[in-house]
């Protein structure tokens, strides 16, 4: 498995960002070439060596071109993203980062997300930042991105909206579920573009992870500080550990009193806000009454909106949270060729090594409905074609 571990000492930033992916090895023609996928002009791409205290790395800039950019609003930028011929990862990935942008800005200047018309979303060197990050990564085929804290600064800062704290208050908001501090640096060591991505992205924060290290990259910011070098550092190599790991919270309440008809509303309502799991456990609470204990699995980042949602969709006057450290297979989706046709199936691995194979039962059902076959042969059907794949596989490589 291979990890970029992002050492944000000086914070983070989407030109920071592109700054080490291309120093830690990304060809800048490659990612261009990606960049080129989104079918958008008006702009250049540069890439240049600086220093930065006594480190040298990459700067990156988009420059972009006299005339003006359109009024974009999130609509219109997953219009462009959707519309692109970059990967179908690339582009889920780019999406939730714009998505997350957008409630931020939508939340603190108190209006619906359909709403937010704003250029720091809609600038067109956001929109490179971001689907530049995405592909960078994708370029270096990483599989897991881990962070340190991030260092936001300190102090206030002039916007168009006046002068604010540092953090800025859609970047904070952003920064929800990741580990932060400040050094006491006088400066916005921390940029919304930057907040997103890596509140996106990140799967945990901490320590260097136990791994084979293979490069290092660093990234350049804008400006000079006295005392720390304005880089964000990359730190790409193999995982030492055999299994995937990472932070997620629990979230549980009990319920005694609610109409049996609104569970399945609130767990849909939950898988389509971000959680990872949901189910729901028959309990007895006081005086021997029957009930059902709701429990949500959540990526760190949404566990504040979806605590909302059981407030707000359920008769619970409380939630339990607590953290939780998940070790897991690496998963992926496959769509392979069977008797009656094409079918998706999950295959989870570690280290390359299959462990287990199962089809998408939607997929199945499909299937199944349009030839009339029995759901259980197409199942069996699946799995054969699967372990087909894995004999030719092991005979390439004798």
């Amino acid at each position: 498995m291979k990890i970029a571990y992002f050492d944000c000492f000086s914070g983070i930033s989407g030109d920071m960002i592109l700054g080490a992916l291309i120093d830690v090895g990304v060809s800048f023609n490659d990612l261009k070439c990606e960049l080129d996928k989104l079918q958008l002009t008006g702009y250049q791409l540069e890439v240049r060596s600086t220093i930065k205290g006594v480190i040298q790395g990459s700067k990156v800039e988009v420059k972009l071109s006299a005339e003006s950019q359109p009024l974009r609003n999130l609509t219109h930028i997953k219009r462009i993203i959707d519309n692109s011929s970059l990967s179908t990862s690339i582009k889920q990935q780019a999406s939730r980062i714009f998505q997350r942008l957008a409630e931020a800005e939508a939340k603190v200047h108190g209006v619906q997300v359909e709403e937010v018309h704003f250029h720091e979303v809609g600038a067109l060197d956001t929109i490179i930042d971001v689907v530049g990050a995405v592909a960078g990564l994708n370029l270096l085929g990483i599989d897991r991105v881990i962070a340190s804290p991030v260092n936001v600064g300190a102090g206030m800062v002039e916007t168009q909206h006046g002068r604010l704290p540092i953090p800025a208050p859609a970047t904070i908001e952003l920064l929800k579920g990741v580990s932060i501090y400040s050094s006491g640096i006088d400066r916005e060591l921390i940029t919304p573009t930057g907040a997103a991505i890596i509140s996106v992205l990140a799967q945990e924060y901490g320590p260097y992870p136990a791994m084979r290290l293979a490069a290092v990259g660093y990234g350049a910011g804008d400006y000079d500080l006295e005392k720390t070098p304005n880089m964000l550092r990359i730190a790409v190599g193999e995982s030492s550990e055999e299994y995937l790991q990472d932070h997620l919270n629990v979230l549980e309440t009990d319920i005694d009193d609610m109409n049996p008809e609104l569970y399945a509303w609130v767990m849909e309502r939950a898988f389509d806000m971000g959680a990872i799991d949901v189910s729901f456990t028959p309990i007895y609470m006081k005086q021997n009454r029957p009930a059902s204990r709701i429990t949500l699995l959540a990526p760190v980042h949404l566990a504040n909106t979806l605590t909302e949602l059981l407030l707000t969709e359920t008769t619970s006057l409380g939630v339990r949270r607590y953290c939780v450290q998940r070790t897991k297979l690496e998963r992926k989706i496959e769509e392979l060729e069977t008797e009656f046709g094409r079918i998706k199936v999950k295959v989870a691995s570690v280290n390359g090594k299959v462990k287990n194979v199962a089809p998408e039962h939607e997929d199945c059902k499909r299937v199944a409905r349009e030839t009339g076959r029995p759901l259980k042969e197409v199942y069996q059907a699946a799995i054969a074609a699967s372990n087909n794949k894995g004999k030719a596989c092991i005979a390439k490589k004798l």
